[in-house]
């Protein structure tokens, strides 16, 4: 009759018990080598020079199909990111803070910072620009249940106004507003408005907007196609909004105390 040994002194519990830890331990490997697909290898903060990276903690690189034509992804891909910052270190040591030399929201770094994506439309599974506006996507509406926003005033941080609502940038595969289209009253032509960063004050018919002063919507970075924008152009507008909440005016980026 079996009674659970294979030989004397290991049973099942102490082969399940090993057999789980070595298979733990395997799955933590291979995901320390997958993560490192991207933003590896590191570079030494005071130098640039990129570390030694090696190969046992990298995983073999991986090429993706990319659909709708796209061509293939490469993972890691291997070029750095050589632009050009408008920064400079305030000491010497590592770790220290990095100080903007420029108009940071412009220069898009600190917090108004963006990723060099693909600078094409991010697009729906058949292929279409996943975000239009409702003056391309004409199916698509306002609920009945609630007010239009368009021809609202939207006011900066300032409590300026920089203009009015011109259209809704709608997202085609989950039908929500993604961004407000600006029509600008001294800049002149459109900006788009992150809708997450926009607060819509239905009774007083107003867009009330934090994070930049109405004056600033002039520096908003604008679209190469006015009817689309690409996954780039998402990430620069996002950075230039996202900028604003520190170096809008000089007593964002200073101490409370």
């Amino acid at each position: 009759m079996f009674k659970g040994f294979l030989i004397p002194g290991v049973d099942l519990a102490d082969i399940s018990l090993w057999a789980f830890t070595l298979f733990f331990f395997g799955l933590i490997f291979y995901l320390r080598r997958e993560d490192r697909r991207e933003g590896y290898p590191l570079e030494a903060d005071t130098t640039g020079k990129q570390e030694p990276s090696g190969t046992f903690w990298f995983a073999r690189p991986k090429t993706f199909k990319l659909p709708h034509g796209k061509g293939t992804y490469t993972v890691p891909h291997g070029p750095r990111d050589t632009r050009h910052l408008a920064l400079k270190r305030s000491e010497p040591w590592p770790g220290a803070p990095y100080v903007p030399t420029g108009d940071p929201m412009r220069d898009g770094v600190g917090p108004a910072s963006y990723a060099e994506r693909k600078d094409w439309p991010d697009l729906t599974v058949d292929g279409k620009p996943r975000i239009a506006p409702l003056r391309v996507e004409k199916h698509l509406h306002v609920a009945a249940q609630d007010r239009d926003p368009r021809g609202f005033t939207v006011l900066g941080a300032d409590n300026k106004a920089a203009g009015e609502v011109s259209d809704i940038w709608v997202d085609r595969s989950e039908a929500i507003i993604r961004y407000l289209e600006v029509r600008l009253a001294n800049a002149g032509g459109t900006a788009l408005l992150p809708m997450t960063l926009a607060v819509v004050d239905m009774n007083r018919a107003r867009v009330m907007v934090d994070s930049i002063l109405a004056g600033q919507f002039a520096g908003v970075p604008r679209l190469r196609n006015p009817d689309q924008v690409t996954r780039l152009e998402e990430d620069k507008i996002c950075g230039y909004y996202g900028g604003g909440k520190l170096y809008a005016t000089p007593l964002r980026s200073e101490p409370l105390i």
